[in-house]
């Protein structure tokens, strides 16, 4: 089982930016790939963005896609989301997520095998 623990959320005007980082335990390397999903009150988990471990090779929600960029050092274990231009409709709680297999669906949160508790994200307009 992969253990993940994301930081970074917080409060942020809009047209602001934040970080967030997914810090993973040293079984990481088991994971293909790596994802972020948010949810806000009474919605389901929602995909943000994916990225492959190993090779580095990335995808985006549309309504992220060329604000949002997700990232992965290996060396740290650690998976990053670069969040700039950030509006009242990010807001949410982001979580990070891990997958042992390459097959299935990268963007539906229920094909990922482990979580993190996940990290406020609040935009205010």
């Amino acid at each position: 089982q992969v253990q993940l623990v994301e930081s970074g959320g917080g409060l942020v005007q809009a047209g602001g930016s934040l970080r967030l980082s997914c810090a993973a335990s040293a079984r990481t390397l088991s994971s293909y790939v790596m994802g972020w999903f948010r949810q806000t009150p009474n919605n389901e988990r929602e995909f943000v963005a994916w990225i492959t471990w190993l090779g580095g090779n990335s995808d985006y929600a549309v309504a992220v896609k060329g604000r949002f960029s997700i990232s992965r050092d290996n060396a740290k274990n650690t998976m990053y989301l670069q969040m700039n231009s950030l509006k009242p409709d990010d807001t949410a709680v982001y979580y990070c997520a891990s997958r042992k297999s390459s097959g299935g669906r990268w963007t539906v949160a229920s094909d990922y095998d482990s979580w993190g508790q996940g990290t406020q994200v609040t935009v205010s307009s």
